[in-house]
């Protein structure tokens, strides 16, 4: 599993360009889930706000099944197969731990003027929603895998 840098990582190595996005995308929001998505463990995030954190992108590798976008990026999880899974969005967060985000990116977020209260007031909104469905999401995806 690769999230955000590790998720360009998974798709460079595979083959897929990764690239700077045309806009800074940093902040909650939901995923558009393709059908193939609801059929993963990806299922969980349906209707539920994921953290962005993000200005590049990818274009996924040919081997690979896009499983959900965003209204900025098309292309933010993919999986091959049953053991790689990757997730340009932030499942990790913990709702408690966010404000350490924000003090060690304030330049970051200052740059991109990005609302620092919105991010805090979406964080008390979506943050323990988020962590409860990551929960789930990590469990089928582990229960999934394929020995190798």
């Amino acid at each position: 599993m690769g999230i955000c840098l590790g998720a360009q990582l998974i798709a460079t190595t595979l083959g897929g360009e990764v690239y700077q996005g045309h806009v800074k995308e940093i902040g909650w929001s939901r995923l558009t889930i393709t059908s193939q998505g609801l059929a993963s463990p990806l299922k969980h995030l349906e209707h539920v706000h994921v953290l962005h954190w993000h200005g590049d992108t990818f274009d996924l590798p040919e081997s690979s099944k896009r499983l959900a976008g965003s209204i900025y990026y098309p292309n933010q999880a993919f999986a091959v197969g049953l053991n790689i899974l990757a997730l340009q969005f932030h499942v990790e967060v913990d709702p408690k731990s966010l404000e350490r985000w924000l003090i060690g990116h304030a330049t970051e977020l200052n740059q991109a003027k990005i609302d620092i209260l919105k991010l805090r007031q979406e964080n008390v909104l979506y943050g323990q929603a988020l962590l409860d469905k990551a929960k789930l999401l990590l469990r089928d995806w582990l229960n999934q895998l394929i020995p190798v």
